[in-house]
């Protein structure tokens, strides 16, 4: 029987994937001396938000998805970030290889909404997210009597602290000073529809407008 441990070297965003992806330099040792053939990964990556603290800053802009603090005793429980897999190629003893994690900037997420929410920096220092990183899958062994198979214990996992500015970089690559909400389709057409009454050139400027008006009425700015 195999024996498989997993370690996490660093994480980094991808430089030149289409869409974003983050890298996950993961390290593979086995321990009995068997040789892999092969190892089909699979990975869930939770966050695990209990394990940090947080700026008043922070706190206010993550209300809807833990509500104030005073809950955060029953709400801030680890959740799902993202399922992930790759092949392993043969190995024996131990191999390094990458796992890719693809990403989502889509707001109606609860992941983004919790990592937009972060500071890069607190009390001086690069602020991290911390991660759980549970491994399942198979693993096809070589030996004299032929190929065995075998699937990864439930209980291999390791935790990781992905810093903040690693995900902002991530972001900036792909979305620079931007980003996108998914809009039911009657709310896009209404939006064009109050740009194009107003002789405005993109849907920024109408919701800009939008904004602006509504804080005019409730007496946040002055007209």
């Amino acid at each position: 029987m195999t024996q498989l441990s997993f370690s996490v070297i660093d994480i980094v965003p991808e430089e030149y994937a289409v869409t974003p992806n983050l890298t996950v330099q993961l390290r593979i040792e086995e321990t009995t001396g068997a040789t892999i053939h092969a190892l089909a990964l699979r990975c869930q990556v939770r966050i695990e938000p209990q394990r940090r603290r947080y700026t008043d800053a922070e706190a206010a802009a993550m209300v809807d998805l833990f509500g104030g603090r005073e809950r955060w005793t029953s709400t801030l429980r680890s959740f799902l970030w993202m399922q992930c897999s790759t092949v392993v190629q043969g190995f024996s003893g131990a191999c390094e290889v990458d796992l890719p994690m693809p990403c989502t900037y889509d707001f109606e997420v609860a992941a983004s909404k919790y990592l937009h929410a972060l500071e890069e920096v607190r009390d001086g220092h690069d602020a991290s997210i911390p991660i759980e990183l549970l491994f399942s899958g198979t693993v096809f062994t070589k030996g004299t009597s032929g190929f065995g198979v075998q699937q990864i214990p439930w209980d291999r996992e390791c935790s990781f602290e992905l810093p903040v500015r690693a995900w902002r970089r991530l972001v900036n690559m792909h979305f620079p000073n931007t980003g996108w909400i998914r809009l039911d389709r009657d709310t896009l057409d209404a939006l064009a529809s109050y740009r194009s009454e107003r002789g405005m050139t993109g849907l920024d400027d109408a919701v800009v407008d939008l904004v602006r008006t509504a804080r005019i009425a409730v007496g946040e700015v002055a007209g």
